[in-house]
């Protein structure tokens, strides 16, 4: 990305603008909260092939989004191999029964009663990609010296957003899965220490029978998350 004598300021023009007048903002603005209030997540999926390049393109379009520093502090694994995904499901269930039988705790088991989730992962393997987003808590130059990262959840957070959008957009299905704790991945993918797993989003085409909770359809209202002071 950048070399430790490389740290200069170095402006250039805006590449890209948009100079839309208000009714295209408005215009752009409706189109795209269509197509994301058109975003479900989908726990019920076929084995339809997904071609490695659309996801490509997903993870390019999470690249581009803003960090702190321009640390660009994430790494993408995506994964279609069928004995890691076997593996993964394996390991992410055995953390799933453990939460399920009590380390959740009863309030939280409760929370997700509504939803219908439980310790079975059955995506984690039928679905024809999984993508597991890890955090770089610090980077390295060419020589191996280390370099802080900045705001690095927040950072990461934000380009998982831009891929869960970019994902939609190309007509798939996703499910964001977070067992917790996911330290058996960085061993299972081969990512260094400096990395946190921080989610495994499950990529592909909903089965025909493919169901979600009703609840899932209830957003709050504009009122109760936004504020206006003009």
């Amino acid at each position: 990305m950048f070399a430790k004598d490389q740290l200069d300021y170095d402006p250039i023009p805006l590449p890209d603008r948009s100079d839309y007048d208000d009714a295209r903002m408005q215009a752009e603005a409706n189109a795209f909260l269509r197509k994301m209030q058109a975003r479900h997540t989908v726990r019920d999926y076929i084995d339809r092939p997904v071609a490695r390049d659309v996801i490509e393109t997903c993870i390019r379009t999470a690249g581009s989004a803003p960090s702190g520093a321009n640390h660009q502090p994430w790494h993408f694994a995506a994964i279609s191999n069928p004995e890691m995904k076997q593996r993964i499901r394996d390991e992410a269930e055995e953390e799933e029964r453990r939460f399920y039988a009590g380390g959740a705790g009863d309030e939280w088991i409760k929370a997700l009663e509504p939803i219908g989730t439980n310790a079975e992962k059955p995506h984690l393997t039928v679905a024809p990609w999984l993508i597991v987003v890890f955090a770089q808590r610090w980077g390295e130059f060419e020589d191996g010296t280390r370099f802080k990262n900045y705001y690095v959840p927040e950072s990461v957070n934000i380009a998982t957003g831009f891929l869960l959008a970019a994902l939609h957009h190309a007509g798939l299905c996703t499910l964001t899965h977070t067992p917790n704790p996911m330290k058996f991945l960085n061993a299972a993918l081969g990512r260094p220490a400096s990395e946190k797993p921080t989610m495994i989003i499950a990529v592909g085409h909903p089965a025909p029978d493919a169901t979600v909770p009703q609840v899932a359809k209830l957003k709050k209202p504009l009122k109760e998350i936004s504020s206006f002071i003009e």
